[in-house]
């Protein structure tokens, strides 16, 4: 098809009042087809939904219905085929699609358009995209808050050191560690789920910007692309990118979380560290040095929350300054936000397939839980619990005591009583009872706490709790 045809086919498209096709330049900065294309399928579902809302209403005939259905069906499979052949000319998607529905069913095509607009048209299609993407987020962060919590109830009891300002602070348990990251992604799954609720009306029926004269049934479109209503007010209809927004907010947050484990991953991997092993699969080798196992997965992963951050501020910049009602400059919306959830969506499979792969080095986290005398605590909870001593000056006294222990070069389940007795005269033999890494983490039994009976419970209940959540989805 030569340029000059698919000029033609636009003007026909929206082109009465015009006497000349659009400038190179206009169509170089206007057209969007190059990526919103992957909005075809979202594009046809509403137009089957408004073509058999319009015959229903007897607004057009049930034969027209019945040929533009029957010919978006074979414009869908043409595009999953691959056999369609997107026009830059065209724009869009939807003069796209519109324009092989006219090559297909002839003038019927035509009436498709009755009653909408292609703001509330595109205002729909993105939003049943948001949604899909929605739904497959949701399904990916339960697999991966599965996969932490069955190597949480595998490693419950594996000492690890915990840190603060990544600095040895008390011994914790990698169960408890990987449970942590639990939480984090099962809020990140919640938000997920409050901005699919918020964006589950459907806009389609706003037309323009002011609604339509004609007896459209906004209810029964509604209803039947699986929104819970009409949006209540046809301004905000097609001016709302709320639902793109708040998702990329929750992306940028879950990816945040992605970030920060995929550090500690690269930290882990270290020969400095040594915690963890991930197979020859999730690592890469090095082009010069020959002993290289790098953490690429983990990398990448951590590097695309600047991807998803930059598409939420993107469209902020773009939505800040709008009036009402749709502007051409909320077409930027798309290209950054497909981008982001690509990338989004990417880094939470890898993060998933990098905890299933994962093995600990449970000698090297124990000799490091032992460092830096992280049971320091215990030594000071227990002259308060046994000697009555206040807190305050039992942090003083196990301070003196964690220095005589550095000055000797030794750790504190290993310094002499006598040491101990020297600083203060009344702990007994019974203080080495606390003083060992594993005796530590069994006792945080408070809820919430990183012994490893908690952490088994907890994860035994996260187990469960998401095998009943996909059993009734």
């Amino acid at each position: 098809m030569s340029k000059s045809d698919d000029d033609d086919k636009a003007n026909k498209m929206w082109g009465g009042r015009f006497s000349a096709p659009p400038a190179e330049i206009m169509q170089e900065i206007n057209a969007s087809i190059g990526f919103d294309k992957v909005l075809a399928p979202q594009d046809i579902r509403g137009s089957k939904a408004h073509a058999a809302m319009l015959a229903e209403q007897g607004i057009i005939s049930k034969a027209d219905a019945r040929d533009i259905v029957k010919g978006l069906a074979q414009v869908l499979d043409e595009i999953e085929s691959g056999t369609f052949k997107f026009s830059r000319a065209l724009e869009d998607v939807h003069m796209n699609v519109e324009s092989r529905l006219r090559e297909i069913v002839g003038p019927a095509a035509g009436r498709l358009h009755t009653a909408r607009s292609r703001n509330d048209q595109v205002a729909l299609d993105f939003r049943l995209y948001i949604r899909d993407r929605l739904d497959e987020f949701d399904g990916a962060l339960a697999s991966l808050l599965r996969e932490l919590a069955a190597k949480a109830e595998t490693h419950a009891a594996v000492v690890m050191p915990g840190f603060t300002h990544l600095q040895p602070a008390q011994p914790v348990t990698f169960g408890h560690h990987l449970m942590a990251y639990v939480e984090m992604f099962a809020r990140d799954r919640s938000r997920f789920a409050d901005a699919r609720k918020r964006l589950n009306e459907c806009p389609l029926g706003a037309a323009a910007l002011a609604g339509t004269s004609f007896p459209i049934d906004r209810h029964m479109t509604a209803a039947a692309l699986g929104f819970d209503r009409p949006t209540a007010n046809s301004l905000d209809s097609v001016s709302d990118r709320d639902f793109v927004l708040e998702t990329l907010a929750a992306a940028t947050i879950c990816a945040v979380h992605l970030s920060r484990f995929a550090e500690e991953i690269v930290l882990w991997m270290t020969p400095q560290f040594g915690f963890i092993r991930l197979s020859d699969g999730l690592t890469t080798g090095s082009s010069i040095m020959p002993q290289k196992r790098n953490p690429d997965a983990a990398e990448l992963s951590r590097a695309k929350v600047g991807r998803i951050a930059g598409a939420f501020q993107s469209l902020v910049i773009v939505m800040k300054g709008l009036p009402l009602a749709y502007s051409k400059d909320m077409q930027e919306d798309k290209e950054v936000t497909l981008d982001a959830l690509s990338s989004f969506a990417l880094a939470v499979t890898a993060m998933t397939r990098m905890v299933e792969d994962m093995t600990p080095n449970d000698a090297n986290m124990r000799a490091a839980a032992g460092r830096g005398y992280s049971t320091a605590t215990d030594l000071a909870d227990w002259l308060v619990r046994e000697l009555k001593l206040p807190f305050r000056d039992a942090h003083h006294v196990t301070g003196s005591i964690v220095k005589e222990a550095e000055r000797q070069g030794i750790d504190l389940e290993q310094l002499p009583l006598a040491a101990m007795q020297g600083i203060e005269p009344r702990i007994s033999k019974e203080v080495y009872s606390v003083l060992s890494v594993e005796n530590s983490v069994k006792s945080r039994v408070s809820h919430g706490g990183t012994a490893p009976q908690n952490v088994r419970k907890m994860a035994r209940s996260w187990l469960k709790r998401l095998e009943k959540a996909g059993k009734s989805g």
